[in-house]
């Protein structure tokens, strides 16, 4: 069936999902791929990290963004800067007062008493706590614990600007999926750990998300998420959790071993509506090419099941061997080869960046994953 006027989604009628492996048909050739940056991305330069009790200087610098731009330049890929993204967007898939709070706080926080640089919690609220009732206070310190899920996604004075960059990045490449074409985001910072009202991991908007929900309101009936980040894409499941229209597939490395530890088990499946709409494919460490490849077959096996009309890739270069802050061993090659895996499926896709912060190899890694998928 061709796509509907005005999208790129091949529609299907209300009824029965797709059978399993049921083939798409293909694409029509919409021209070379577009990619979208916004220079504000470099403003955000968190310092604060911490590592296993150690201060450490933050990996998620601002030379990742020139490090990837590289990687597009090589392809002959011209990035173009959009709007950043509007309020009625990020409220598609965020909380006012959590929008709020990471617009103001910064301002809010300077005006402390002997501030820090950063925004950084010190106590966040316990499952305790909020079994008996715990709601954010009025005083900054405990609403940043509230409104953060842990000490990894420090907030400094244009961090909202970098992430309002990174969202408008994300939803103009979701209006090109939405067109029937692929597009890649650049975004920095990075989204899929950030829940509705809460940021965590480096993120702050839950980029892919806001991609996500703004191809369902495009008009695909059907949409899906293929994270293959090395660490788990905890943010997004949560947001889609309880939703049927959305399937959320999580590649990454075993949360028992690994960032962030508590949730991307294989039993977490969704709920309510979203009952089965989630699917986690945890790797063991050390896991290279073959199995994490099939891993994302796997994935792709269960994204036709669904039958997505459109697909939203969180794409993370963690997973690979030369990563500092690494857990699997995923090379070049292999990296090229989800390109192609991915690419095949011929689902109109945004393609969202996220994590990866050996600065010195992103941009080749990204150069082999975006090559293999055009070609």
């Amino acid at each position: 069936m061709p796509p509907e006027a005005g999208t790129g989604f091949r529609r299907q009628t209300v009824g029965p999902r797709p059978v399993h492996g049921q083939p798409h048909a293909p694409l029509p050739n919409l021209g070379p791929m577009k990619a979208f940056a916004d220079p504000a991305q470099s403003l955000h330069s968190p310092g604060f990290f911490l590592m296993r009790g150690r201060v450490h200087q933050n990996f998620e610098v601002p030379a990742r963004a020139e490090a990837l731009a590289q990687g597009l330049t090589r392809l002959g890929i011209a990035s173009t800067t959009p709007a950043p993204a509007p309020r009625a967007a990020l409220e598609r898939v965020h909380s006012t007062e959590y929008l709020d709070f990471l617009r103001d706080a910064p301002a809010e926080w300077a005006a402390l008493p002997e501030p820090g640089p950063e925004i950084v919690a010190n106590i966040h609220p316990s499952p305790e706590m909020l079994a008996q009732g715990a709601k954010p206070p009025a005083g900054l310190v405990g609403r940043a614990g509230w409104f953060t899920a842990d000490t990894a996604c420090p907030i400094g004075p244009h961090t909202w600007q970098a992430a309002i960059g990174a969202a408008g990045c994300a939803l103009a490449a979701a209006a090109e999926a939405a067109s029937g074409r692929t597009a890649y985001a650049l975004c920095r910072p990075p989204g899929h750990h950030a829940y509705a009202a809460r940021a965590g991991g480096h993120c702050y908007l839950n980029n892919a998300a806001i991609a996500a929900q703004a191809l369902r309101d495009a008009g695909a009936a059907r949409v899906a998420v293929l994270d293959i980040d090395s660490h788990h894409g905890n943010g997004t499941q949560g947001i889609f959790w309880e939703r049927g229209d959305v399937l959320t597939v999580s590649v990454h490395g075993d949360p028992n071993r690994y960032y962030p530890w508590y949730v991307g088990h294989t039993e977490e499946r969704g709920a309510g509506e979203g009952q089965g709409c989630n699917l986690n494919l945890p790797m063991p460490p050390g896991t290279g090419d073959a199995d994490w490849l099939a891993a994302i077959e796997t994935g792709l096996a269960a994204i036709r099941q669904f039958g997505a009309e459109a697909l939203v890739v969180s794409l993370g270069f963690d997973a690979s061997e030369h990563e500092p802050l690494g857990l699997l061993r995923v090379t070049e090659d292999g990296f090229a080869r989800a390109g192609a895996v991915v690419g095949a499926a011929e689902l109109p896709a945004a393609i969202i960046q996220e994590g990866g912060y050996n600065v010195q190899l992103i941009g080749t890694l990204l150069e082999r994953f975006l090559g293999a998928w055009a070609g």
